[in-house]
């Protein structure tokens, strides 16, 4: 069908969700170029601690397929696939679901919390849930908020590590690859939202999904925003036939690289060994009187043995004098001719035979003399003994301590399943990533403030990266990891033969969040295992632990959820000092002196919590105003200065996610 001819059949169909629908459809299906393919939906999540209700979705136990429930009666339920077919089953072989798509109402519950930080830095946020709906959720919280996004998400390798629909996809699946497409595709879409214009996204990837995902990512992010395609090399695998495809990827995009572009955006790093060097050369120059012949010869010997163990590199070891009047390290190589010829032509006088020194054939990089003589008043040109050498330019190391990253590096990943053990005392993750890794990466692309977020959160490597970074440097990075509770194939089957079932508390202890995420981070912040033994000495933190929990829209309306909702506002408001919590029906407002938020339950009350707010120290600056009433919301934030949020809820909040009824 040709694309007028569909546009005429479309202005026929008078639902405007459905004419959308159908429109984006037609356009994905019938495009020539790009990436092509078949999107699987519904996807949903399992809710087996939610109850089954007449209305609601269900998965079948039996055959893992979506159904609504279309009648219950006692035991017995009348059910409806996504074609109209009705079945009968019993309520014990189902388990209640959501598809996406379907609106849901998301709350968080803490279950469990480490302070070791500086209380007025935000608390980094562990949320343990279907990252889908966390994404969602964050789309209240954190539009257009985040500075760095970064995702290991599931390599799709085939060997049965990686649940779409709650089913482990196996190297037979023959839409293997489109179940991936289609689970990366509605994730990415909803994180885009999330970044800022200046925002960055770094997936990691591995030879499987790759090309693949390049593609999809060119789609959805611009393929103008690609900024790279970094390979990490993390060893050598000598059971190879052909080559050794030890590489894993990390795909790099903007949000918008014109507006990094705009607002001057440069990634650098740190010369590797450079703040050792600048040490070790003002002690050699101490040392030396300034003798220059004998603190040379000492210092060429240093940057040789610090070469030879892989402490520096050649972007400090060409630094391989001392500069005679300040001993600061330089180097003599630079260039001092016009690229390509036709630069300036003039005498240059050496310093000590006050003859003409020999000109370069292409001319004179400064092509007035003047300049050149302000270079060399400034102690910037090397001359030779005598006239004969051409003159080179001179490079201070203090002034040059900083590179751009290559798109290529080595550094073996082996040793972190045995860093995680030393946590655990037993291997309960495979293959984590490297905190030291994400730490470089982190470090250059986000500022030292910045809000970083990881919806595949494993193990939790990005947390303790942002964590271990902010110690390093005394930033006050956010980091919000999302992860699920899902268990490995093996530990999934053992389980279920031993009777237990998802939602069960022995089945949930073995999962990720449980078993991995959350200890390890409680262990690296507080010092203290799991068994109570010592690890270290800790680290400075403020960490939440957080449910992903699923609210009644009527519950909401009538006010009787605020507990699971306080911790989404205190996120919304910066996740500084505690969540604050009712502790009375009574109570007119909450607030605390230690928390961004604080909480008006009395709109009469608005100019009462105002005045608190303006004379007493606090740390608020988002105020929630739970009304019914629009007009009185307006007018009680009236009450609040222009440098505090002020928001009505509930009605915000649920008009929030009514979005959600599109398959995203």
């Amino acid at each position: 069908m040709s694309k007028s001819m569909f546009e005429v059949y479309l202005n026929e169909v008078t639902d405007e969700a459905l004419r959308a629908k159908l429109k984006a459809e037609f356009e994905r299906t019938t495009k020539k170029f790009g990436l092509v393919f078949e999107r699987h939906s519904p996807e949903g999540i399992r809710m087996p601690q939610s109850p089954v209700r007449r209305g609601r979705t269900v998965i079948r136990e039996a055959d893992g397929t979506f159904h609504k429930v279309r009648a219950i009666s006692g035991d017995s339920l009348t059910l409806a696939d996504e074609h109209g077919n009705v079945i009968e089953e019993k309520l014990s072989n189902v388990t209640a679901a959501r598809q996406f798509g379907e609106v849901v109402f998301p709350g968080l519950k803490t279950v469990g919390s480490v302070r070791t930080g500086n209380p007025e830095d935000p608390a980094h946020v562990v949320i343990n849930g279907e990252n889908f709906h966390a994404l969602e959720m964050l789309g209240y919280t954190h539009p257009e908020s985040v500075d760095l996004i970064y995702i290991d998400p599931p390599y799709n390798t085939g060997n049965k590590t990686w649940q779409y629909n709650d089913h482990y996809v196996g190297e037979q699946d023959s839409f293997r690859h489109s179940k991936w497409l289609s689970f990366m595709e509605r994730r990415l879409t909803l994180a885009k939202k999330l970044l800022k214009p200046t925002g960055v996204i770094i997936v990691a990837i591995g030879d499987d999904e790759h090309h693949r995902l390049r593609i999809l990512m060119d789609e959805i992010f611009g393929e103008a925003n690609f900024i790279s395609d970094v390979v990490w090399q993390g060893g050598r695998k000598n059971d190879s036939r052909y080559i050794s495809n030890g590489a894993d990827y990390m795909l790099v995009y903007a949000k918008s690289e014109p507006t990094l572009n705009e607002v001057g955006v440069r990634w650098r790093e740190k010369k590797v060994g450079v703040d050792e060097a600048l040490a070790k050369a003002e002690e050699i120059w101490g040392r030396h009187n300034g003798d220059t012949e004998s603190a040379n010869a000492e210092w060429k010997v240093w940057l040789k043995g610090q070469k030879n163990v892989g402490a520096s590199t050649d972007a400090v070891n060409r630094y391989d004098r001392l500069e005679p009047l300040t001993g600061r390290p330089i180097h003599t190589y630079g260039d001092l001719t016009w690229p390509g010829g036709g630069g300036g032509d003039y005498e240059v006088l050496h310093p000590i035979t006050q003859k003409p020194v020999k000109k370069p054939v292409r001319g004179w990089l400064y092509k007035d003399p003047s300049r050149m003589q302000e270079e060399i008043e400034k102690g910037r040109v090397f001359f030779g003994s005598d006239e004969s050498m051409i003159p080179r330019g001179i490079r201070f190391l203090d002034e040059l301590d900083s590179q751009v990253v290559m798109s290529v590096f080595s550094y073996d990943r082996k040793a972190t399943n045995g860093y995680l053990r030393e946590i655990f005392g037993e291997k309960r993750f495979p293959n984590p990533k490297d905190f030291n890794v994400l730490m470089r990466w982190i470090r250059l692309a986000a500022p030292k403030d910045a809000v970083i977020l990881d919806f595949f959160g494993g193990s939790g490597t990005t947390a303790e990266a942002v964590i271990r970074l902010n110690t390093e440097d005394h930033g006050t990075r956010q980091c919000i990891l999302v992860t699920n509770n899902e268990l490995s194939a093996k530990d999934d089957a053992a389980l279920r033969k031993a009777g237990h079932q998802p939602g069960s508390t022995e089945y949930e202890a073995k999962g990720v969040f449980h078993n991995v995420t959350k200890p390890r981070i409680e262990t690296v912040v507080t010092g203290v295992r799991q068994d109570g033994s010592a690890y270290s000495d800790g680290l400075p933190a403020n960490v939440e632990f957080l449910d992903l929990a699923y609210l009644e829209e009527g519950r909401v309306h009538a006010g009787l959820e605020y507990e699971r909702l306080a911790p989404l506002f205190w996120l919304k408001a910066g996740a500084v000092g505690p969540v604050v919590q009712r502790t009375a029906d009574s109570v007119d407002y909450e607030w605390n002196e230690q928390s961004s938020m604080a909480v008006l339950f009395n709109a009469g009350k608005a100019a009462e919590l105002a005045e608190l707010l303006a004379t007493k120290p606090n740390q608020v600056k988002h105020v929630f105003i739970i009304t019914a009433s629009s007009e009185q919301g307006d007018l009680a934030g009236e009450a609040f200065g222009d440098e505090i949020t002020v928001e009505p809820i509930y009605g915000s909040y649920l008009d929030a996610f009514q979005i959600n009824r599109s398959d995203s």
